[in-house]
C-alpha cells in the first residue's frame, strides 16, 4: 500500500486541503447555505430540506464538522448545527491572499 505524501507539505497547506475537500461536494454546499439561511438547525430539518437520506446527510455533516466548518451542540435528543466561524476565517484568509496576489498582478504577463 502506498504512503501518503501529506507529510511533505506544511500544516497550513494540509489544513487548507482538508477544508477545500469538505466544501468540494454540492450537498455540503447546500448544507452550509441552509445553515446560513436558518442561522441554526436540527439535523432533521436538513433532511427535510435536501433530497438525501438521513444517513447520507449525517455523513456530510460529519465531514463538515471534522474539517472545522460547522459545530454541533446537543439540545435534548437532537444536535443543533451552526457554522464554525474559525474554519471559514481560514478559508477567507487564504482567498484574501490569492486576491491580493491577483490585484497586484493586473496587466502583467505570466
Amino acid at each position: 500500500m502506498g504512503t501518503t505524501k501529506t507529510e511533505h507539505f506544511t500544516d497550513t497547506q494540509n489544513e487548507m486541503a482538508t477544508l477545500a475537500k469538505a466544501i468540494g461536494h454540492p450537498a455540503r454546499i447546500a448544507i452550509i447555505e441552509y445553515l446560513i439561511k436558518v442561522d441554526s438547525c436540527i439535523c432533521g430539518d436538513i433532511v427535510n430540506e435536501l433530497p438525501l437520506s438521513q444517513p447520507t446527510i449525517s455523513q456530510h455533516l460529519k465531514e463538515l464538522k471534522n474539517a472545522g466548518l460547522i459545530k454541533g451542540n446537543f439540545e435534548g435528543n437532537a444536535i443543533c448545527y451552526c457554522l464554525n466561524e474559525e474554519g471559514f476565517n481560514k478559508i477567507k484568509l487564504f482567498f484574501n491572499h490569492v486576491d491580493n496576489y491577483l490585484e497586484n498582478k493586473k496587466n502583467k504577463c505570466c
